[in-house]
């Protein structure tokens, strides 16, 4: 009986080891993937407030174009009078 016994002490130390160390690895692994996919999220977000401040000098740019036009046709407005 204590052959048994001992068998199943070691059957149960020996599971409850596995699980343990599978659990810890697990987790090893899951902190892993969420440190990558903060890594990811940081670019997007940093690619994003890039994207942003583009559209925003492309605004700029528009209207700085249109200035342009406008000040063009009223010099050529002003040369049709003169000439």
């Amino acid at each position: 009986m204590t052959s048994e016994i001992l068998v199943a002490v070691l059957s149960l130390a020996g599971t409850a080891l596995g699980g343990v160390v599978s659990v810890f690895t697990a987790n090893k692994l899951t902190n892993y993937k969420i440190d990558e996919l903060k890594k990811e999220v940081e670019k997007h977000n940093g690619l994003i407030d890039r994207v942003y401040k583009l559209e925003g000098r492309a605004d700029l740019t528009e209207e700085q174009i249109k200035v342009a036009n406008h000040r063009i046709e009223d010099l050529e407005k002003n040369q049709e009078v003169k000439g």
